[in-house]
Formats: C-alpha cells, sequence, structure tokens
C-alpha cells in the first residue's frame, strides 16, 4: 500500500490507529475500567504466585475468596437471566391489550385515552393507540 498523499509521520499514525483498532476487534471486546472475572482471576492467580512462602495464605483465605468470586459470578448470571425474563413478560402483557381500551400518560403528562391498534415487541414493548406509539410504561389503566 502506498502513502500517496500522506507525509510519513502521518502514514504512521493512521497505521498504529488501524492497529489499535484491529487489536480491539481480534480481543473481542473494548478495554474499560470494571474489573471483570477474568481479571479478577489474573489478579488472584498472581497473588498465589508471589506470596511469601514462609507466610502462606491459609485455606480459609483461599477458600473464602473463591466462594465470593462464585457467588458474585452466580448473582450475574441470575441477573442476566431476570432481565430477560422480565423483557419477555412485559412484551407479552403488552400482546394481550390489543383491542382493549387503554388510559396512558405521555411523555408531556397528558393523559390519552383510546384503543390499543397495535403492539411492538422487543426489550422495550411499545403500544399503538390513536396511530401514536407509546411506552408501554405509560400505561395507567386497561379496560374492555
Amino acid at each position: 500500500m502506498s502513502n500517496v498523499n500522506m507525509s510519513g509521520a502521518e502514514y504512521a499514525k493512521v497505521t498504529s490507529e488501524v492497529n489499535n483498532f484491529n487489536k480491539v476487534l481480534n480481543d473481542g471486546k473494548v478495554k474499560s475500567q470494571d474489573m471483570g472475572k477474568d481479571e479478577f482471576l489474573k489478579i488472584l492467580i498472581t497473588q498465589l504466585q508471589n506470596q511469601d512462602p514462609t507466610k502462606p495464605m491459609e485455606d480459609k483465605e483461599f477458600i473464602s475468596q473463591m466462594a465470593q468470586f462464585s457467588s458474585l459470578e452466580q448473582m450475574n448470571n441470575l441477573n442476566t437471566q431476570f432481565e430477560k425474563v422480565s423483557n419477555n413478560l412485559a412484551s407479552n402483557q403488552a400482546v394481550s391489550l390489543l383491542g382493549k381500551n387503554v388510559s396512558l400518560t405521555d411523555l408531556g403528562g397528558n393523559n390519552i385515552t383510546g384503543r390499543v391498534e397495535a403492539v411492538t415487541s422487543g426489550a422495550y414493548p411499545q403500544i399503538q393507540v390513536n396511530n401514536r406509539l407509546y411506552d408501554y410504561s405509560s400505561l395507567e389503566k386497561v379496560t374492555e
């Protein structure tokens, strides 16, 4: 590849940026300030490798740290699953409103009443009333 319209410094800068971008893509994730389970395990392994052999970490401490880590990971997994279940429930409840009369409050605080004409699915379902879409969460009242 030639650097026809770039100086050597510009070419080097662009090449460096492209390489950094490709590295991020190849790693599959963008580096963040949050410590995930992989970083925690690396720290724990480093701690074990560099501990003073005359004062090894007591078994109780090690088991306690591993139990805490395991509990945290399971809580994160449960949280993810609960979010999925919650989104599915909201979507299903929105579908059950088709053809029913509803009252809701729009973003401006106005009270809207009408028949539900359509429903969108997904994580944040919307209901169509009077040819306009409103968030399912703005629903106040449902009548036949």
